[in-house]
Parts: C-alpha cells; structure tokens; sequence
C-alpha cells in the first residue's frame, strides 16, 4: 500500500505463513502513524468469515506492524486480469458474502471505504476483504472518526460513490455499497 510495506513471513511457534504489514519507515509522519493504529485497531475488532483478520499487532523503536493469515490465492484483480469478465453467476458468488461482510462492518460502526478488487482476495474461491487502511469508524463512541484532512477525497476513483469523491463528512455504510455495485 501507499503507507506500508507487506511481507510473507512464517510465524515460528506454529510454523504457519503469515503477512506482515510494517508501516514504511519513510512514510512515518504523524498521520501516518496514526492512520496505520486506527487500521490495526478498526480491523482488529471484526470478527467474520470474509474479513481477512488480525492476528497479532505491535511494534518497536517506532516501527508498527501487524500480521494477518496469508490468503493463499489471488486478487479480484488478478483474477480479472487473467480471466477478464466473470459470468453472472459467478459475480454473484463473490457480491453476495462480501454484501454480508459490509453489512457486519456498518453494524459495527466501520466504513470500509477502498472496496475494490484489489482488497478482495480469493481463499478456494470464496472472497475477503482486506486492507481497512482508509476505515472510517462512526460508532458514536469513537474518539477518532477518520484520520483524512476536512475536504480530503481519498479512495480509488473508478469505485467512489459521489459523496466520497467530494469528501462529504457524513459518508456511511452506503458508500461501501456502491463501491461494491460498482465492482460487481
């Protein structure tokens, strides 16, 4: 991603392979930092079958990391690189669980906000959303409500609902709709 840095790695006490995703070094500014936290955090607490989870996080000297299971399989988008259109049902097969998920994840008060191809990863064909490094979190318990700039339009333009290309403050669970209508 534009922030981190992803690596393979095997985990040692379970001799199991892992992702880990390290925030960049050089990308380190403050809100970066802050926006890397709130992804680990945000993705932390979603607990569900098509969300790719966080199986340990932490960090040392400054550089924060967290790991995840590794997908073994492809994108979305490789997929449609390599196959180009998917028939109907097929699109449905994949639309239809990651619908579930976003509906988990607006219950819990997140907004994915970057559903794209690129962020659903294929295990046995069946789809996963993954990378929550632009999350929005809008439980009205939460301190921190996104860390982008006021007017700050940040996402993959080609899936963007209008509300999330100007930036509008009050973007919710149905821009994660539209982002996947317009995967689908």
């Amino acid at each position: 991603g534009g922030m981190s840095r992803v690596y393979l790695a095997t985990e040692r006490g379970l001799a199991r392979k892992v992702v880990v995703k390290v925030l960049a070094p050089e990308l380190g500014q403050r809100v970066n930092v802050e926006r890397f936290r709130q992804e680990i955090e945000t993705a932390a607490t979603l607990q569900h079958p098509q969300i790719v989870p966080v199986l340990h996080a932490g960090g040392e000297d400054g550089m924060r990391y967290y790991v995840m299971p590794f997908i073994a399989g492809e994108s979305l988008r490789a997929r449609l690189q390599r196959e180009g259109r998917l028939d109907g049902r097929e699109v449905l097969h994949l639309v239809a669980p990651l619908a579930r998920a976003l509906a988990y994840e607006h219950r819990q008060g997140i907004v994915h906000r970057d559903v794209k191809p690129e962020n659903i990863l294929l295990s046995e064909g069946e789809p996963m959303l993954a990378d929550f490094g632009i999350a929005k979190v809008v439980r009205e318990d939460a301190s921190a409500t996104g860390l982008t700039s006021a007017g700050m339009s940040i996402g993959t333009v080609t899936y963007m609902p209008p509300e999330q290309v100007v930036a509008d403050p009050g973007i919710d669970g149905r821009a994660d709709v539209y982002s996947l209508a317009a995967v689908a």
